[in-house]
């Protein structure tokens, strides 16, 4: 797995070993052999994602039968930063993944994270994996890019790539964005929390569990396509304003929340998956928004204490 050690990556990875399957991760993070073995890993290489590390993980372990392929950029702001950064953390990691793969276990299977932000903005309603991607934000446009190296090295060498673009996933260990953010102020006892945007911001909110869940079953061979792309999505819309409304309850007090008006840059007004393929394959959310805000409000009192 790579990007093992990020958000996602550490529940995927107690997903797959509580299946009983043996995880080898490599990424960015210093983790030493306990905290390795702690998550799920049986070992973890903190680099690059290159045909050194991959070629140590395949000496030592095998070659694998299936990547995961988190490693990435992780954020819409800080790619509009620092975009050649995002580039190389997305772009460039996968072109050296799929190179490797293509030399060294054509065989393997990779089922890689994407994003919702390769739809853009001006979506109104559930969003079909085939509707038109159009990017707004360098972050997007990277991932749609690694969207793109998958399916030409499916088309050319037989890379049998699985694409999962995810929406907006929260949970457990989740460190930024809306969530961390309207905690960290509510632990800080503000009484008027002001959020950018209108509040009317429509998201497809995910437990990462789920998520987990979702990227290990997918994993499994059913379809005989070599490049195929799946919404990571529930097909259920939320509000920003609903969003902090839910967190404040379970939180407790009284803070208010207003908005400012103004938007982000990169940010569109709504990203709802459709789930039709989901829904073919049978795949069942089973964390819901009320119980997932709850257990994040959990955790967040807890790691704070």
């Amino acid at each position: 797995m790579t990007g093992a050690n990020g958000f996602i990556g550490r529940h995927l990875v107690h997903e797959l070993a509580g299946a009983g399957h043996a995880v080898y991760g490599v990424g960015h993070g210093a983790l030493d052999a306990a905290e390795s073995r702690r998550l799920g890993l049986q070992s973890w290489i903190n680099g690059e994602i290159d045909a050194a590390n991959l070629n140590a993980l395949a000496a030592a372990h095998g070659l694998p039968a299936q990547i995961f392929h988190l490693a990435g950029g992780s954020s819409v702001g800080i790619s509009i930063e620092r975009p050649f950064e995002d580039f190389s953390r997305t772009v460039a990691s996968t072109a050296r993944l799929l190179e490797w793969l293509r030399g060294s276990a054509p065989n393997c299977a990779v089922i890689a994270a994407s994003s919702a932000a390769v739809y853009g903005a001006d979506h109104v309603g559930p969003i079909a994996e085939s509707a038109i991607a159009t990017p707004m934000s360098p972050y997007g446009q990277h991932k749609l890019m690694m969207e793109q190296l998958c399916g030409s090295y499916a088309q050319s060498f037989g890379i049998r790539c699985t694409i999962v673009r995810l929406f907006s996933v929260y949970g457990p260990n989740l460190r930024k964005q809306l969530l961390w953010d309207i905690c960290s102020r509510l632990a800080a006892k503000e009484q008027v929390l002001t959020l950018g945007g209108t509040g009317n911001e429509i998201r497809d909110w995910t437990d990462v569990r789920d998520v987990a869940r979702l990227l290990a079953s997918v994993a499994a061979p059913s379809s005989p396509a070599a490049f195929r792309v799946i919404n990571g999505g529930s097909g259920r819309g939320t509000s920003v304003a609903d969003i902090a409304a839910g967190l404040i309850r379970q939180w407790g007090g009284n803070a208010v929340v207003r908005h400012s008006g103004v938007s982000r840059p990169g940010d569109p007004l709504s990203l709802l998956a459709d789930d039709a393929v989901l829904r073919q394959i049978e795949f069942d959310w089973r964390i819901p928004l009320d119980q997932g805000l709850a257990d994040y409000v959990a955790w967040y009192k807890g790691q704070a204490s």
